[in-house]
Order: structure tokens, then sequence, then C-alpha cells
């Protein structure tokens, strides 16, 4: 049985009160942690770009010879958040309701309302990259109705919303790539994931250019 690790107590507050009493990482500590980041779509770019700019070593692997050929180009329609622009009753509550309904509510739904509290920075953090959203004549972000939903919340950028996101994300990390706090591999595949002691702790990966065998750990 896979355990997804969602912190115990009421819904509205269980993330919250999670991040309150997590452990912290001392700033002198994060240079001599090195994290490994598979893939370099929207989550793996933006992860290791924020892994990064807050201080860890990072490795990322990419099997194409570019992160910008990851397979997150091809979102189209938008990215919904809860920020209530068109202040038409829009709440945190109603983005993690229609999305637990969207899915069939096959989803964990802690993880849901986890993604529908922190929806609006994720915008914010999307603007900051440089991701050229369309906006109303007056110069706010503009908003188009996109699935089962009742409101309008799908922030877009024409009909190529992946391709404006990813290369948001790609700027970022090739940033922190550039200031050496962000260490890329192309062109590898990852095969295991090495454990220790019931942890993930580095990597097995192939180099497709010359065929070798590397672990990372």
């Amino acid at each position: 049985m896979l355990n997804a690790k969602i912190p115990a107590g009421p819904l509205e507050t269980k993330w919250s009160n999670y991040k309150s009493t997590v452990k912290l990482v001392n700033p002198a500590n994060k240079r001599k942690l090195e994290i490994i980041v598979v893939g370099t779509g929207l989550a793996g770019a933006s992860a290791a770009a924020a892994l990064g700019e807050l201080g860890y070593k990072v490795k990322v692997f990419c099997f194409q010879d570019s992160a910008r050929r990851a397979h997150s180009i091809a979102a189209q329609g938008g990215i919904n958040a809860a920020k209530n622009y068109q202040n038409d009753g829009d709440s945190i509550f109603r983005l993690f309701y229609d999305t637990v309904k969207g899915g069939d509510y096959r989803a964990r739904e802690g993880n849901v309302y986890r993604l529908s509290e922190v929806s609006g920075n994720i915008i914010d953090q999307c603007v900051a990259q440089g991701v050229p959203f369309a906006r109303e004549y007056g110069g706010l972000l503009s908003n188009r109705s996109f699935g089962g939903t009742q409101v309008q919340r799908t922030f877009y950028a024409a009909g190529q919303t992946g391709q404006q996101l990813l290369l948001g994300a790609y700027s970022a990390l090739e940033r922190q790539v550039a200031l050496g706090n962000v260490k890329q591999y192309t062109r590898h595949e990852m095969l295991e994931v090495v454990k220790i002691d019931g942890k993930a702790r580095g990597i097995i990966a192939r180099n497709l250019v010359s065929g070798k065998i590397e672990r990372h750990f």
C-alpha cells in the first residue's frame, strides 16, 4: 500500500499546520545538501529553479537534449487558480470541490486542497518568471471558462499556455544553471532509484550519448 504521507487534522489546516511545524534547514547547511530532480517539465524545471534559488545544490536530469523539449508544451487550455478576479464567488473550497469532482472523486483530497490553497501563488510565480498571460484592456490578468466549472478561473496564453509556462520555467532554470546552483544532465535516462534503509538516496542513469551507466547520489 502506497503511503501518501498526508498530514493529519482537518482538511483546511492539514498543510498549514504541517508547514508551521516541519523542521527547517539552516542556510549554512543548504550547500551541503545535493538534491536530484528527474525530469525538466513544468514541475521539474520549477522545482529545480526554486531549490537552486533557495541555496541547495541541485542536479537535474533531462531525457531530451534541452529542457525546452518537455511534454508540458502540449498543455493548451490554461491553468486554474482561485484568485476570484471575476468576483463571481470563487473560493479555495470551490476550486477544491470542482477539481475533486472533475477527477471522478479519485484524487487525494488533502493534496487537492493544498493545490487549491497555493494556486494563486503559482500564478504569481509564473508572472514573475515572465509568462505572458492574456490580459484585459486595463492590464489585469484575463480569465476564461474551462472545463465543467461554474466560475471563470482559467489563466491562459492564447492556445499555447503550456509552451509559455514551460519557457518561463526554463528561463528560471537556466538562470540557476548559469549561476552554478544547478547542474543540468541532458540526454540522460533514469533506470533505477537507489534506496538505502528504505529511503531514496540516489539514482542510476544512462548517458544516452555515450551509453555509459552512471550513478548519482
